[in-house]
C-alpha cells in the first residue's frame, strides 16, 4: 500500500504507474495547450487577493467575425465598382458635345464706278441711304422673342444678344476697327474656333476660311483712319431651332463708316468719304453656348466698298478714299489648272442708291390673319 504522500500511481520513477496507461493517449501538443479557454495564472497574480486560479482566455470567435465583415465589406465594394462601371459604359449615355464647325467665308470687294466723292461727314450720310439708319448699337435691333419648341425664351433672348454683342465688337468698336484688338470677339467665340480665328488675325490668307474680314471689319490703321465716331448700322436678325439641341441665328446689317486718310496733322476740307460694309453672318449655339454667352459663326458673306478689285483684303479692307478710283483691270486671275483648294477671286461693282425717304412701318396683321410663332420656322422683327 503507498504512503499517504504519494501519489495513486506510486512514486515517480516507478516501473509500474497505477494508471499510467489510462492516460498514454492524450497528447497535450503545442496547438491544444493554446486554444484552452482556461489559463493558470503566474505565482504573482496568485498571490494578489481574490485572484482566482485560472484565468479566461478571449474567445477566438472575433476572427471568425472580422473575417465575415472584410468580406461583406469587399463584396460591398465590388458591387459599387460595377455599379459605376456598368453605368459608365452604359448605351444610353448622354452623347459627347457636338464640336464647333470651321468657319467658312466670302469677302466681295465693291468697285466704285468713278471717283470716291469726298465731303463733310454729315453732308456725305445726308446723301446716301445711311440718313435713316440707326446710330451705333441702337442700329441692331432684336425681333420679337418667342420660345420655340426646344428652347424657352430666355435662351433665345440669350442667343439673339450674344449675336448683338458679337456685331458690335466685330463692327463698331474702334480699337477692333482700327486693327489695334481683336480681344472682344475672339472672347465671344466658342473655344472650338479659337486656333481658326487666330490664325486668320495673324496669317490672313483667301482660302474660304482664314480671311479676317471673314470674322470682323478690320481696315489699316497706316493708310485709314475713322472720321469720328457716328457709324450707322440697318439690318435684321432672325432665329430658328436646327434640331433639338441647336439655334441658329442670322444677321444681315449694312454699316456706313466715314473714313479719312491716316495722315498726320489737319486734314483737308471734304476729304471724307464713305464706306459701306455689308455682313450677312449664320451663327449656331447649342446649350451650353447658350450658357456661357458664346456663338460659333458659322458661315460669313461679306460685301465691302469702294475697293478696288484685285486689292488685298485677306488681312484688312482696303477702301478707297475721297478722289480716289478703282485700277482698270478686274479682280486678281483665277488658275483652274492650280494644285491644291481652287480658290475663285470675285468682285462686283457699286452702285450706290439714292438716300431713302423715312417710311412708316406696316401695321402688324391682327385676328386669324396673324399665324403663331410656333408655325413659322423663322421669326423676323
Amino acid at each position: 500500500m503507498a504512503d499517504r504522500g504519494e501519489p495513486p500511481e506510486g512514486p515517480p520513477g516507478s516501473p509500474t504507474g497505477g494508471s499510467e496507461d489510462e492516460y498514454r493517449s492524450l497528447v497535450f501538443d503545442e496547438s491544444f495547450v493554446r486554444a484552452a479557454r482556461l489559463q493558470e495564472f503566474s505565482a504573482q497574480e496568485r498571490m494578489e487577493d481574490h485572484a482566482p486560479a485560472v484565468r479566461s482566455l478571449p474567445s477566438r470567435h472575433w476572427r471568425t467575425g472580422s473575417r465575415a465583415a472584410i468580406a461583406l465589406i469587399l463584396l460591398i465594394a465590388l458591387a459599387f465598382g460595377t455599379a459605376v462601371f456598368m453605368g459608365l459604359r452604359h448605351p444610353y449615355q448622354a452623347p459627347a458635345g457636338r464640336r464647333a464647325e470651321p468657319l467658312t467665308s466670302t469677302v466681295v470687294p465693291l468697285a466704285p464706278r468713278g471717283v470716291v466723292p469726298g465731303g463733310s461727314p454729315e453732308a456725305l450720310l445726308a446723301k446716301s441711304p445711311a440718313a435713316q439708319f440707326g446710330k451705333g448699337a441702337a442700329g441692331i435691333n432684336l425681333p420679337a422673342i418667342r420660345r420655340t419648341d426646344d428652347f424657352s425664351d430666355s435662351q433665345v433672348a440669350s442667343a439673339l444678344t450674344t449675336v448683338k454683342d458679337y456685331l458690335v465688337a466685330s463692327s463698331l468698336d474702334p480699337d477692333v476697327l482700327t486693327g489695334a484688338t481683336a480681344r472682344p470677339v475672339e472672347l465671344l467665340l466658342d473655344p472650338g474656333q479659337t486656333a481658326q480665328f487666330e490664325r486668320s488675325m495673324n496669317r490672313s490668307q483667301d482660302d474660304g476660311e482664314h480671311a479676317a474680314a471673314g470674322w470682323l471689319v478690320r481696315f489699316d490703321p497706316a493708310k485709314v483712319a475713322l472720321a469720328g465716331s457716328d457709324i450707322r448700322v440697318r439690318g435684321t436678325l432672325s432665329y430658328r431651332e436646327e434640331g433639338a439641341d441647336t439655334l441658329e441665328v442670322v444677321s444681315d446689317h449694312t454699316f456706313t463708316y466715314v473714313l479719312r486718310p491716316a495722315a498726320a496733322g489737319p486734314q483737308r476740307t471734304g476729304g471724307d468719304s464713305l464706306f459701306t460694309v455689308r455682313r450677312e453672318l449664320h451663327f449656331r449655339f447649342d446649350r451650353e453656348d447658350l450658357r456661357l454667352h458664346r456663338l460659333e459663326v458659322r458661315s460669313s458673306y461679306v460685301q465691302a466698298g469702294p475697293q478696288s478689285c484685285p486689292a488685298d483684303t485677306t488681312g484688312a479692307l482696303r477702301p478707297l478714299l475721297a478722289g480716289q478710283r478703282a485700277v482698270s483691270r478686274g479682280p486678281a486671275g483665277t488658275d483652274p489648272y492650280a494644285t491644291g483648294r481652287p480658290t475663285a477671286a470675285l468682285c462686283g461693282t457699286l452702285a450706290v442708291s439714292s438716300p431713302q425717304a423715312p417710311t412708316r412701318s406696316p401695321a402688324p396683321p391682327r385676328g386669324p390673319e396673324a399665324p403663331p410663332a410656333s408655325q413659322s420656322p423663322w421669326s423676323r422683327p
